[in-house]
């Protein structure tokens, strides 16, 4: 699964998994393998472990080393039915997902970005140059315009609204636009 092109179906979601302590590599490694036997590789999509790089210092060596974002938990990207949510909860190392009772409860667009788990690319995977989109938050609200560019780093689109007769090139959020 490392390596793959990330999912862009819309039904899929990213998930947040708890596990004992130490586990999350082996609930990785398995829940891999468990896709791969069961044929539900168009069901569950990305299993990863949020990583951080850090600077260690020991005796006046500089070294770069990664650990956990947060230890104990797994973030899976899948499309949340019954057969998924079998697989996920009988997953060995795993106590749960992250949400109220059994209700897991998928992680915003926002959540992900800032994770950092997702190419930003891929949120504007449905959006083209020159298309018409609906601002649908901000003191642009309703009005309509046509995308520019994209800067993935940022996550931020530029569009062309018009207003007051003019073209004006604006720069807004993802989560600020939808398809018109």
């Amino acid at each position: 699964m490392e390596g793959q092109e990330l999912n862009t179906n819309e039904a899929s979601k990213w998930y947040v998994i708890h596990t004992y302590s130490g586990y999350e590599k082996k609930v990785k490694d398995n829940m891999e393998a468990m896709v791969v036997n069961r044929g539900m590789e168009d069901q569950i999509f990305d299993i990863r472990i949020p990583m951080e790089e850090y600077v260690d210092s020991k005796d006046g060596v500089s070294k770069v080393k990664e650990r956990k974002m947060f230890p104990s938990y797994v973030l899976v990207n899948m499309i949340m039915n019954d057969e998924t949510w079998y697989l996920v909860r009988n997953t060995r190392g795993v106590t749960g997902f992250v949400g109220p009772a059994s209700k897991p409860v998928p992680l915003t667009d926002e959540e992900v970005l800032l994770l950092g788990v997702t190419d930003n690319k891929e949120l504007f995977g449905n959006y083209e140059e020159g298309e018409t989109v609906k601002v649908i938050n901000g003191p642009f609200e309703n009005m309509v315009g046509v995308i520019e560019s994209f800067n993935y780093d940022k996550a931020k689109v530029k569009v062309s609204i018009s207003m007051f007769g003019r073209d004006t090139s604006v720069e807004l959020d993802f989560n600020q636009i939808i398809k018109e």
